[in-house]
């Protein structure tokens, strides 16, 4: 798919936006003062898969986190600031790589001017998020409720405070719980601006819901080469969100690594391939191979239905075959299939 061109930042040494691959990331949700836990926390994110983590600053003491969790982790984090201008300029000096803030909810000029100066300096992104439920009172008032358009041009008022003073390593975000709303607003923006955008949908819902909204949100938009990092938030553990997350690019096409396919079930299954199927997945989460695998239930069926596989099994009764491209390499019984479909998969 044709992705849109974008400006290209760099949070630490992970490129954002350009030709650069969309990027992963989550945030941190131990509480700050929990040092030792968010450090925790940003470890097992990073060996998720994540590829930026965000944690939120809001005091100075959180500061502390930042030179803490940049010593733990290889990947770029991200401070998470409301209306303290001087939050971000002690961040930023902190060494952060990234830091998310409103221009408008900071102050006046000076402040704006301020933080401007000091991320420049610092070669620092700024991600510019909106969502529905901080749009300011005047756009409010002008569209009366929380439209793509009024989204849009609040994303895009805060981005003329710092173009004002001559900053533009901006990335933006215009999040709404409404798939439809977040969609278009996306749209509007990836029309008007040639920033990079961040991509998610926001207080998603659980792990369930969350997901099923946020791959029809983020993986619609991507699919049309719209968005550059992307963030599933989900009411769940972090690392939940970087699984899923890892999964839309996947279906996309737009991630490396195994890809799995398996069938419905039917009248015709003799073995147990829903429990078969969910250990494959689970084994196949920390593979790295550019594949596609197959778990189908029909023996007859299966290797023809899943022919462009490189690898899979199909279940007979009691037992499966073992398949490569459609050609059927032996017979395993059903207790040994998983098992056997791995050490073909580790021979590939």
């Amino acid at each position: 798919m044709e992705r849109r061109l974008t400006k290209q930042v760099m949070a630490g040494k992970v490129a954002i936006g350009g030709t650069a691959p969309v990027t992963i990331q989550s945030m941190l949700n131990v509480p700050s003062t929990d040092i030792a836990g968010s450090v925790a926390q940003a470890v097992r994110l990073e060996k998720a898969g994540c590829q930026i983590i965000r944690a939120a600053i809001p005091n100075r003491e959180a500061v502390a986190l930042i030179p803490a969790i940049k010593e733990a982790v290889s990947i770029p984090l991200v401070a998470d600031i409301h209306f303290d201008y001087k939050l971000a300029l002690e961040s930023a000096a902190a060494d952060i790589d990234k830091i998310r803030i409103n221009p408008g909810n900071i102050g006046s000029d000076d402040h704006v001017k301020a933080v401007a100066d000091e991320c420049r300096r610092r070669k620092i992104p700024i991600r510019i998020g909106v969502n529905s439920g901080s749009l300011e009172k005047e756009i409010l008032a002008k569209y009366g409720s929380p439209t793509p358009e009024a989204l849009c041009e609040s994303a895009l008022y805060h981005a003329s405070l710092l173009e004002k003073f001559d900053f533009d390593d901006i990335v933006i975000s215009i999040k709404s719980s409404n798939v439809d709303t977040m969609i278009r607003a996306y749209e509007l923006a990836a029309e008007a601006c040639h920033y990079p955008l961040h991509l998610g949908v926001t207080e998603a819902g659980t792990a369930r819901m969350g997901l099923i909204k946020s791959s029809i949100g983020i993986g619609s938009l991507l699919q049309r080469g719209i968005g550059d990092t992307i963030r599933v938030s989900l009411t769940a553990d972090p690392e939940e969100e970087i699984r899923a997350a890892k999964d839309i690019l996947s279906a996309l096409g737009m991630r490396h690594g195994p890809k799995l396919v398996s069938c419905p079930t039917c009248g015709r299954t003799r073995i147990d391939l829903i429990g078969i199927a969910a250990q494959v997945e689970k084994r196949l989460e920390n593979c790295q191979k550019d594949i596609t695998v197959a778990v189908m239930g029909c023996a007859v069926n299966g290797p023809g239905e899943a022919r462009e596989a490189d690898i899979g099994i199909a279940g007979g009764k009691g037992e499966g075959l073992l398949f490569k491209k459609g050609e059927v390499l032996y017979k395993v019984p059903e207790e040994k299939l998983v098992d056997a479909l791995m050490d073909e998969i580790e021979k590939l």
